[in-house]
C-alpha cells in the first residue's frame, strides 16, 4: 500500500509504502517535469527518511493519496481507494530516452495520459471524483457508478 501526501504549495511528495512482508520504505521525493512533456522524464530527486524524520513532515499540511502498486513488468500498476476508485494506471520507467520513445503499450490499455497532466499525482490528489469522470469520459471511458 502506498501512501502519498501532496505538501500544499510545493513539488514535494511524502510517500510511505507498506510492503506485504512488513517492510515500510519512507521518503521524500521532489519531481520536476522535463520539457517537453511526454515520456521524456524529468529530473526526480529522492531522500529516504528516518520514521521520526518522516513523522516530523507528515505534519505538515498535505493532500492525501493512497493507492496499491502491482508489479506488472514492465509497468507498475497502480489501484487507487477513495474518491479515486476504480481508477488503475501503468506506469512505466526506462532506462534510456530511446527506450520510452519505442515503449508499445499493452494491448489492454484503454488509454494513452502519459501527456495529459490531469493523471499526474499532483493533480489527482486535488481531483473530485466529478472531475475524474469528467476526464475519463474525454478519453471515452465511462466507468459505472
Amino acid at each position: 500500500m502506498i501512501t502519498d501526501r501532496y505538501v500544499k504549495g510545493t513539488r514535494l511528495r511524502l510517500r510511505r509504502t507498506d510492503y506485504t512482508d512488513g517492510r515500510c520504505e519512507l521518503k521524500l521525493t521532489q519531481k520536476v517535469p522535463a520539457p517537453p512533456s511526454g515520456a521524456i522524464q524529468g529530473l526526480i530527486t529522492n531522500t529516504y527518511l528516518s520514521p521520526t524524520e518522516y513523522d516530523v513532515l507528515a505534519s505538515l499540511l498535505a493532500a492525501l493519496l493512497s493507492k496499491t502498486r502491482f508489479s506488472v513488468p514492465p509497468l507498475g500498476v497502480d489501484v487507487f481507494d477513495g474518491r479515486l476508485q476504480g481508477l488503475v494506471l501503468g506506469k512505466a520507467e526506462f532506462a534510456t530516452d530511446e527506450e520510452a520513445q519505442s515503449f508499445v503499450p499493452p494491448s489492454g490499455c484503454m488509454a494513452e495520459v502519459t501527456d495529459d497532466a490531469r493523471f499526474t499525482g499532483g493533480c489527482l490528489v486535488q481531483a473530485s471524483r466529478q472531475e475524474l469522470l469528467g476526464w475519463l469520459a474525454e478519453y471515452g471511458i465511462r466507468p459505472e457508478g
